[in-house]
């Protein structure tokens, strides 16, 4: 009894991706980041350690990524690996900083009338899976702005 305690205890939270950053206190939000060139201002998702679009090897600035951003393009997937439940919307979503993500839209009927091309969505995050260890996986999505 001690032991499932103790691994209880010791059980977090892990992002499913290395530039989702998960919020440490409560209250706190989740974001995704990404690194801006110095020289040139270009913005990119996660760490680099170059810039492709000026070549400059200089490090790059942290920047957190907006939590909202637009629909650029979707796909309705109907046949997907074993367990993954179909249909779901598979997207690409335009942040205002210049990055874009893949993703998926939940909180919309996956029915191409349910959707639009620059659309805004906001950007949550969910427990996804437990691991071995007893740690909560935790991935982002999005899903439609709620205008209400």
């Amino acid at each position: 009894m001690a032991e499932a305690e103790s691994a209880t205890a010791e059980s977090k939270q892990l992002p499913i991706l290395p530039f989702l950053r998960l919020g440490e206190k409560d209250g706190e939000d989740s974001y995704l980041f990404g690194s801006r060139c110095k020289s040139c201002g270009a913005t990119y998702l996660g760490d680099r350690m170059a810039c492709s679009k000026c070549c400059s090897t200089d490090p790059m600035d942290d920047v957190r990524l907006s939590d909202r951003g637009e629909l650029h393009v979707f796909s309705i997937v109907h046949q997907s690996a074993p367990g993954v439940p179909t249909p779901y919307v598979a997207a690409i979503v335009d942040l205002p900083e210049g990055v874009s993500v893949r993703c998926n839209i939940e909180g919309v009927e996956p029915d191409p009338k349910n959707l639009e091309f620059g659309m805004p969505v906001e950007m949550y995050t969910e427990k996804v899976h437990t691991d071995d260890d007893g740690n909560e996986i935790i991935a982002f999505k999005f899903r439609p702005v709620n205008n209400n």
